[in-house]
């Protein structure tokens, strides 16, 4: 049972990297939509086709968020963010500590 409980804690660190490098990558997204980036840039072209799905998914569910020409959907894939690490995370800490 105790090696459960060190692949959970392994797994949860795995999610939590992952969840941390994607917020890094959305606010990088979000700091070169102030500029006027160069579309054709490899790094623009990497954030862009990274983060577009999510962004694209949360616009078509929640129309609202792209009002007075500012785009709230990265803030809002932010928090979404935010409540998985608190919530996910943590969770899996737990019960691997039951296993442990």
């Amino acid at each position: 049972m105790q090696i459960i409980g060190i692949f959970l804690v392994s797994l949860a660190k795995l999610v939590d990297f992952i969840l941390n490098a994607y917020m890094i990558i959305l606010v990088g997204r979000a700091l070169i939509s102030w500029v006027n980036p160069d579309p054709y840039n490899p790094i623009v072209k990497f954030l862009n086709s990274v983060t577009e799905p999510v962004l694209y998914r949360v616009r078509k569910a929640l129309p609202f968020t792209y009002s007075s020409g500012i785009d709230f959907s990265p803030m809002l894939v932010m928090l979404a963010i935010i409540f998985l690490q608190s919530f996910l995370v943590q969770t899996m800490y737990v019960i691997a500590s039951s296993f442990q």
